[in-house]
């Protein structure tokens, strides 16, 4: 947070007297933001004289907002007639924007505007509540995202009207030019910085024009709150330059996946990492033990939320390394849990279950819930798996993780501690936007049936 602004955060009470000024260190609009259940970025610019009141009041929205679907349609919310939703600003976000002069940030909260209750269907809300249970057992979540994504140029003459930006051969960690012709990650990466995001380093990765920005892990709630900046200014800084950046899971036939790995760790009330244990099995305390166990317990239902579009299950193979078995290992990429080699500080377990396009709020939700759901019932994970986990026993392997979007929902819907975690009325709202858009899905045509069958049958 520029120190200005964070001056002004801080005053606290008297927001019109702390926030009215805002024109004066140069700032003539702030952008309120919130993530919906995709995890589109959504919000309202408020002129900056008007935003001590907003700060205080809070600020109206349509709660249709939250129950639209990607193709623009309004999916559920009939039956309570679509009423209001209250933003009201969390001023520890307040942020400049360096890349629009004069427009802040800050993330909003919804609220229902007579009991000031949180909504319900608000991500950063289900969040914050689970954060809330972990506060309890005395630790608190430490999150570090990975997310990779591709930058595409328009192409008429492409069957889906977008080639790759950069496509060389072989690219994986290299950067200048070659890589980013028009400087546009070396522009994200400035960008993430100044914004305080905690990016640490950017690079071409495996697949032709994928890229990714490693950013520093934080307590949970703030490290969602960066996640979900992260990909709303990879996408807003793409579109100045010309281009699509997208998350999406399997953008392109011929190339690599792009997935969301989370490097969680727990610490104690001093900040002391809380994970490891040189006498515990496996070198790990029992609590990260329990968590791992968890995890591995409710991961297909956790899938919808880790890999929430069709597109998302085209790309969990094994030759990928991507996870398709509820199953744990040392430093081993073909697993769904992996403790890093990492000890000290360090010590941590890597999720590497999820697509690019998962909203951060639900998959950090999701993970956490399963998590805590394992401390509390004190679960013991199987022994980890080592070597060609493809080659051993099937008995060894653990549960099959749901192949498609359709077999992830119903995995959901029969496990009630996700629901409970994340909230059964957002659950509720999720499946209902998420039924409709595998419905139109299931009625389109494909270009590859077409291919496929009109020259011969």
């Amino acid at each position: 947070m520029s120190h200005d602004l964070d001056a002004r955060a801080a005053a606290g009470g008297d927001l019109a007297g702390s926030l009215a000024d805002l024109s004066e260190v140069g700032i003539r609009a702030v952008r309120l933001q919130y993530a919906d259940l995709h995890g589109v970025c959504r919000g309202k610019d408020i002129p900056s004289s008007a935003f001590a009141h907003a700060a205080e009041e809070g600020i109206g929205f349509v709660a249709a907002t939250m129950t639209v679907d990607l193709a623009h349609n309004v999916i559920a919310g009939f039956e309570e007639g679509f009423p209001d939703l209250l933003a009201r600003p969390d001023l520890n976000t307040l942020v400049r924007l360096p890349w629009q002069p004069g427009v802040a940030a800050c993330i909003v909260d919804l609220e229902d505007p007579v009991t000031h209750e949180p909504w319900p269907v608000d991500s950063r809300g289900a969040l914050k509540r689970t954060l809330a249970e972990f506060a309890g057992l005395g630790v608190s979540p430490v999150i570090a995202p990975e997310l990779e994504f591709y930058l595409c140029e328009a192409d008429a003459s492409a069957p889906n009207g977008y080639r790759a930006y950069a496509r060389q051969e072989s690219p994986v960690y290299t950067v200048g030019e070659v890589a980013d012709p028009k400087g546009t990650l070396s522009r994200m990466l400035d960008a993430a910085v100044e914004l305080g995001l905690g990016a640490i380093a950017a690079a071409h990765e495996y697949g032709r024009s994928q890229f990714e920005i490693n950013l520093r892990h934080t307590l949970a709630l703030d490290s969602a709150d960066r996640a979900f900046r992260y990909k709303a200014l990879v996408k807003e800084l793409a579109a100045r330059d010309g281009l699509l950046a997208t998350f999406i899971g399997k953008p392109f036939n011929d190339d690599e996946g792009s997935g969301l790995h989370l490097h969680i760790s727990l610490v104690d009330g001093d900040g002391a990492n809380a994970c490891e244990d040189p006498a515990g099995a496996q070198g790990l305390t029992a609590i990260t033990r329990h968590f791992i166990a968890g995890v591995l317990d409710h991961a297909p239902a956790m899938m919808g939320f880790f890999n929430p579009t069709v597109n998302a299950y085209r790309r969990i193979s094994a030759e990928a390394l991507v996870p398709t078995r509820c199953c744990w290992g040392h430093d081993h990429r073909m697993t769904l849990v992996r403790v890093p080699k990492d000890r000290g500080p360090g010590t941590r377990v890597e999720i590497r279950l999820g697509d690019g396009t998962a909203n951060p709020y639900l998959a950090y939700t999701a993970a956490l819930a399963a998590g805590l759901d394992g401390i509390r019932r004190e679960l013991e994970p199987p022994e980890p798996l080592e070597g060609m986990i493809y080659e051993l026993p099937e008995e060894m392997l653990g549960e099959a993780l749901p192949v498609s979007f359709e077999r992830a929902l119903a995995a959901l819907e029969d496990d009630p501690v996700i629901a409970e975690g994340v909230g059964e009325k957002l659950v509720e709202t999720f499946k209902t936007i998420k039924a409709a858009e595998l419905e139109r899905f299931n009625a389109w045509v494909t270009d590859w049936e077409f291919a496929e069958y009109a020259p011969r049958l």
